[in-house]
């Protein structure tokens, strides 16, 4: 058990709350990570606060116009009935279609219909409640985001296996993902989780690396082992270099093998800048899944949502349908990832500036919100040093990472700060 449950079920030891708690409710604790720093970064980093996976400008969550105006105008069938457990039917099949769109080699006979799930945190919920025991073994990239601990761990008594994703090198190191793979398929399954654009390093894959991916899962299923592959696709297209596979790997993974199940949660939380709304979807892909099966599937879903949530935020799907109809859309969202591509640039060009430094090495990143040090003195002594003496949020993971977001910190900012991220750690070591 977590020390922190360890030390809340002392507190409440001999209590009456303590008498009644479950055995998942003293497995529970709320980890000292990235909700915990971000709540402390918000009352201290008075300079700049990269802790929050949001994108800001001026101080101000960036917001589409279509979500603002529309926020006080939903009828109330749209704004306060109950949605379906399943998510409101057209919200499902729009997105579903923009998935198709935005990859292209995504067969839609071969998946189900999405499922509208209150967030993507409850979809991978929903994922582990469904297909993780006590006693099973996730394969996850090494760092990774410290909720799934939570999620698979606490709730499930499942056990993460972390793999080394990130090498020294420049990308991800292939060797660790397939010794980890292949020692897995002993055991007759493999479940592993796939975050790209990850959180926290900030890295997906190159085209080529994708391959290499593909056919070790390929491999897998061919020698008779079943894989579950979770493809959490919370930052997806948020890609900022030309040599990323521009498509989900659940497109590869949906038809690739009878023993492989796919299964995709995405949603407009990151990618259409709309955090608070609480709304994603969760798909599954298979080869020689048909209908019957999917329809199966999802009322197993079904019943997980039912049983811990009801159902899924209706007023979210409406303005999300009412944002992707709103011919602005497509402009602010360019506009949106050009300003985050500039910031993605502004970090590259300080860091390539910066070779070599003696405390922190850059894990690599080429998407989504944030990038990632490797820190060979005390990561959360750096981090505090930061908020405290200089007002400067970062996240600290473990014992040698820490985590800034650039999404959350303005253009004429971001140098300063990095150069301050160097040099207190030059200071500390």
């Amino acid at each position: 058990m977590n020390i922190l449950a360890e030390e809340l079920n002392t507190i409440l030891e001999g209590t009456i709350a303590g008498r009644l708690l479950s055995d998942l409710g003293r497995r529970y604790y709320f980890p000292k990570g990235i909700i915990a720093q971000s709540t402390e970064a918000k009352k201290a980093a008075t300079r700049a606060n990269g802790t929050i996976g949001m994108a800001y400008s001026g101080g101000k969550p960036l917001i589409l116009s279509a979500i603002a105006d529309n926020m006080a105008s939903l009828s109330p069938e749209e704004s306060v009935a109950y949605a379906p457990t399943a998510g409101v039917e057209k919200a499902r099949a729009v997105w579903k279609d923009l998935m198709i769109q935005k990859n292209p080699s995504l067969d839609p006979a071969h998946i189900s219909l999405p499922v509208v799930v209150p967030g993507l945190t409850s979809g991978l919920s929903c994922a582990a409640d469904m297909f993780f025991n006590k006693g099973s073994h996730l394969l996850a990239s090494d760092p990774c985001w410290d909720n799934y601990s939570l999620i698979f761990e606490v709730r499930r008594e499942a056990e993460i296996i972390p793999v080394p994703f990130f090498s020294s090198g420049p990308g991800l190191d292939m060797e660790a993902i397939r010794a980890a793979v292949r020692h897995q398929a002993k055991s007759g399954t493999v479940r592993m989780l796939f975050n790209f654009p990850n959180n926290p390093s900030g890295y997906s894959p190159t085209i080529e690396e994708e391959e290499a991916i593909v056919s070790l899962i390929r491999e897998t299923a061919e020698n008779g082992t079943d894989v579950l592959v979770i493809c959490d696709d919370a930052y997806f297209g948020l890609f900022y270099e030309d040599t990323i596979s521009p498509e989900s790997l659940f497109v590869r993974f949906a038809n690739i093998h009878e023993r492989v199940l796919a299964i995709k949660i995405d949603g407009p939380i990151k990618e259409d800048y709309v955090w608070g709304l609480r709304m994603g979807f969760l798909t599954f892909g298979s080869k020689n899944l048909n209908q019957t099966h999917y329809d199966a599937l999802i009322k197993k879903l079904m019943g997980a949502i039912r049983s811990s949530v009801s159902c899924a935020n209706t007023s979210a799907q409406y303005l999300m349908l009412k944002a992707m109809e709103d011919p602005r859309t497509p402009g602010e969202k360019s506009a949106y990832r050009a300003l985050l591509q500039r910031r993605y640039n502004l970090v590259k060009d300080f860091i390539n500036a910066h070779p070599h430094h003696p405390v922190l090495r850059p894990l690599p990143f080429n998407s989504g919100y944030f990038m990632c040090f490797y820190c060979s003195t005390d990561a959360e002594a750096l981090r505090q040093e930061l908020l405290t003496k200089h007002g400067i949020g970062v996240i600290s993971l473990g014992d040698h990472c820490i985590r800034v977001a650039f999404s959350s910190i303005d253009e004429d900012k971001i140098t300063g700060v990095y150069q301050q991220i160097y040099d207190t750690a030059i200071a500390l070591q």
